[in-house]
């Protein structure tokens, strides 16, 4: 099964970091514009069971992807997966580490899988992790200017 990791390290104390996933406008700061998503439904924050229902572009058509929040860990980590959406499998781990006082590593680390089996997760999870990398690239950037 595919799996993607991004990693970068952010200017900010590892409970102000957290804190700003938790804001309630989070996703939406967090989304890059040339990946447009629209907030459906959400309830429950990032805590477990918690749901987020969105609307995503998937080339010329939109589809609805629905999410839920599995774990939590204050200051540590929390997870959501895809109970309906574009992709076969989607598991999604946040993750925080402090580094320093004033400095910590947030991670994102998706195990995922295409839809259409093994063998077009073997063909494309090229392309797929080229445009995960596009979009936590923006994503950590929009964590470190939100935190400074």
């Amino acid at each position: 099964m595919p799996r993607f990791v991004y990693s970068s390290i952010i200017p900010a104390p590892v409970a102000r970091v957290f804190a700003f996933h938790e804001q309630p406008d989070a996703l939406e700061r967090l989304t890059p514009p040339f990946a447009p998503a629209r907030v459906i439904r959400r309830t429950g924050g990032i805590l477990p069971g918690a749901i987020v229902e969105l609307e995503v572009p998937l080339g010329p058509f939109k589809t609805r992807w629905l999410a839920r929040h599995t774990e939590y860990e204050k200051d540590r980590l929390f997870a959501d997966v895809q109970d309906h959406g574009p992709f076969r499998r989607w598991v999604h781990h946040h993750r925080f580490e402090p580094v320093s006082p004033n400095e910590c590593r947030l991670t994102d680390d998706i195990d995922f899988s295409l839809p259409g089996g093994p063998l077009i997760d073997f063909l494309g999870a090229w392309f797929a992790r080229l445009q995960l990398r596009r979009m936590f690239r923006y994503r950590h950037e929009a964590t470190r200017r939100a935190v400074l």
